[in-house]
């Protein structure tokens, strides 16, 4: 009961920061865009489109949170939890998008310069950066950033757009004491492999979900181990772990037991290992408990056929 108390306190926590930032970024956003179009600045208006993505990670991580609360049926037994992972797919591959795209624009500006209003520029960037580090800070207390894939993709919208403002505050320094017009559309290209890194890192750690991988804060051998050493089990096998959402991982298996057992010692057996399981970040645990008699595969690892 203390474990669900504490993590609808945390997700209501999540909605709440993610609720404020969008309305921050967005704000801002605004005032980017029409800012880069008054100085004639790339390096802004990428500044601003990634703002803009930024302002979509927050609201599809708003929408995912509230998909997720739906409860589960029978066309979805667990419910809509993975659309969450959904959603940071969707954040990682926009976020590939608008660096490939930030990268174009700056290719026609090295070949056709145009005049920047430097000032104007550095005074919106500066700003700018400002704005992200407050977002920054606000999703680093308000929010549950390291167990959340979702929440860390919105996180590393804004840190990605951080450095972004911080390369336009450089570039518009170097325009406007040495005249360098180059600096803007190379503080871009800075913009866009800081965005595409991020969208990759995003886009590979939700596939790694959809594609029921091992969850990257699970130590297999522990809990293997940890299965084997509870008294009265001899072997297991169709062993499998994956993550059902952020913060939910799931563990199934056959387990072979000394003897023929009642129901309340199998039950005194799953108890122990849904305590032991838990420490080792395993939340939801259903294993199958057989006897020797029973047909079963000797391979730890279920080969299925199709």
């Amino acid at each position: 009961m203390g474990h669900e108390h504490e993590h609808i306190h945390s997700h209501s926590a999540n909605k709440k920061t993610l609720t404020l930032s969008l309305i921050i970024i967005g704000l801002f956003m605004i005032a980017e865009v029409i800012g880069g179009l008054l100085t004639n600045s790339l390096a802004l208006l990428a500044d601003a489109g990634h703002m803009f993505s930024d302002a979509v990670s927050l609201f599809i991580a708003l929408i995912a949170f509230t998909f997720s609360d739906k409860a589960a049926n029978y066309g979805k037994t667990y419910g809509y939890k993975r659309f969450e992972i959904l959603a940071a797919v969707l954040n990682g591959a926009t976020l590939i998008f608008i660096s490939v795209y930030i990268m174009y624009e700056a290719f026609e500006r090295f070949q056709h310069p145009k005049q920047i209003l430097s000032s104007g520029m550095l005074f919106i960037a500066l700003l700018g950066l400002l704005v992200n580090i407050l977002v920054a800070g606000i999703m680093q207390r308000g929010s549950d950033i390291k167990n959340n894939l979702n929440l860390r993709a919105a996180y590393q919208h804004v840190l990605s757009d951080m450095f972004g403002s911080l390369g336009a505050v450089i570039a518009s320094l170097l325009i406007m004491f040495f005249g360098w017009t180059w600096a803007d559309p190379a503080a871009s290209v800075i913009v866009a492999l800081l965005v595409l890194r991020s969208g990759y890192l995003v886009t590979k750690s939700s596939i790694h979900v959809l594609m029921e991988g091992t969850p990257t804060n699970v130590e297999i051998d522990k809990v293997i181990e940890n299965i084997l050493e509870t008294d009265g089990i001899r072997s297991i096998h169709d062993f499998h772990v994956w993550t059902i959402t952020s913060g939910l991982n799931a563990l199934t298996c056959h387990a072979v037991v000394d003897k023929e057992m009642n129901v309340s010692e199998s039950e005194i057996i799953l108890h122990q290992l849904e305590e032991k399981l838990k420490r080792l970040n395993i939340h939801h645990l259903a294993i199958q408990l057989e006897t020797p008699a029973h047909p079963h595969d000797d391979s730890l690892l279920c080969c299925t056929e199709n």
